[in-house]
């Protein structure tokens, strides 16, 4: 957890340059567990999800379970969540990364099944039309027709991620949660609740505009039909 250096500065002002110069080894520290836990929860969170979706889009039948279970799932609030893994796994690393995974599944795997679901019935048949198997209509004609939609789920659970990092204060992994809830420790003193606030929404911008950019290199064809 990054340590606290308070300042001295009787007006305890929203925000404070000086504290900022002060704690700059603590703001790093906790960038770096934000950005950790972050990249790592979307990452794997796409990883179960999309294949999640591809099953529930191919075989309906389990389309309405991987549902339910998933939006069961996200009804369950996230303190109340940490905590209940927390006696299992320990006040470590985990509890926190497994936590943001279930919720970043959730709306990976809606979106992305949503995509393929909007697949166009006529191009799915001219492909088969022209000899494309199951394996060959998923990879090369269903997948890139709703990767703007996966797109879409990647930046919704990576922006919606970097909001409940905080939350990991109550294990200890809250990356600028850390910061934000030791002002509120410290007597309500401000300039860490604010400068850690602004990094949370700074970050979440920042991943947004760098997913968009991806989009942008991953879809050339979106690219030429705006212009």
């Amino acid at each position: 957890m990054p340590s606290l250096l308070l300042t001295d500065d009787p007006r305890n002002p929203w925000f404070s340059w000086q504290y900022v110069r002060k704690n700059f080894d603590s703001l790093t520290s906790a960038l770096e567990q934000h950005v950790t836990l972050t990249l790592s929860a979307v990452a794997v969170a796409a990883l179960v999800a999309i294949p999640l979706a591809v099953l529930a889009y191919r075989r309906r039948l389990v389309a309405g379970p991987v549902l339910a279970v998933t939006g069961i799932l996200y009804t369950i609030p996230s303190l109340a969540l940490f905590t209940l893994l927390t006696p299992t796994l320990g006040l470590k690393f985990r509890t926190v990364l497994i936590g943001l995974v279930m919720y970043a599944v959730v709306i990976i795997v809606r979106n992305a099944l949503t995509g393929l679901r909007q697949v166009p019935a006529d191009v799915k048949e001219a492909a088969v039309g022209m000899g494309y198997g199951p394996a060959a209509l998923l990879w090369r004609v269903e997948l890139p027709l709703a990767l703007p939609s996966i797109l879409t789920g990647l930046r919704l659970a990576t922006v919606s991620t970097v909001a409940l990092v905080t939350v990991g204060r109550v294990v200890g992994f809250g990356g600028f949660g850390n910061i934000i809830l030791n002002g509120f420790d410290a007597n309500f003193y401000k300039p860490p609740i604010m400068t850690g606030t602004l990094a949370c929404i700074g970050l979440a911008l920042a991943f947004d505009l760098i997913l968009v950019g991806l989009g942008r290199l991953a879809m050339p064809w979106s690219r030429r039909r705006a212009a």
